[in-house]
C-alpha cells in the first residue's frame, strides 16, 4: 500500500497537535500519560515531535482525555490559521 504523500498543511496540523499535547503534558512524564491514554511512550513520542502527523481520532480522544483537554480544544488549537483544505468550496455552497 502507498500513502498518500502528506501536504504542508497536515504536516504542519501534526506539528501544532504535538505542540499542544507537549504543552498540555507539562512536567508528567511521557510514560505516564501514554499509559493514561492506553497507548505507549514511544507513539505518544512520535506524534509530539511530528513523526507521526495524523494519528488515529481515537488516539488523539485517548489523549485529550488523559491531559484533561475538549476535544473542541484539540481541533481549533491543532488546526493552523489558514483556511483548511477544501474550506474554499464549503464557502462558496
Amino acid at each position: 500500500m502507498v500513502r498518500t504523500p502528506l501536504t504542508p498543511w497536515e504536516r504542519e496540523r501534526g506539528e501544532r497537535l504535538g505542540a499542544l499535547l507537549r504543552a498540555a503534558r507539562g512536567e508528567r512524564s511521557m510514560v505516564e500519560v501514554a499509559a493514561g491514554a492506553g497507548l505507549s511512550a514511544e507513539t505518544l513520542r512520535k506524534i509530539e515531535t511530528g513523526r507521526a502527523p495524523t494519528p488515529a481520532f481515537f488516539t488523539v480522544a485517548a489523549l485529550a482525555g488523559a491531559l484533561g483537554l475538549s476535544l473542541d480544544e484539540v481541533a481549533v488549537l491543532a488546526t493552523p490559521p489558514e483556511a483548511a483544505p477544501g474550506a474554499a468550496v464549503d464557502a462558496v455552497a
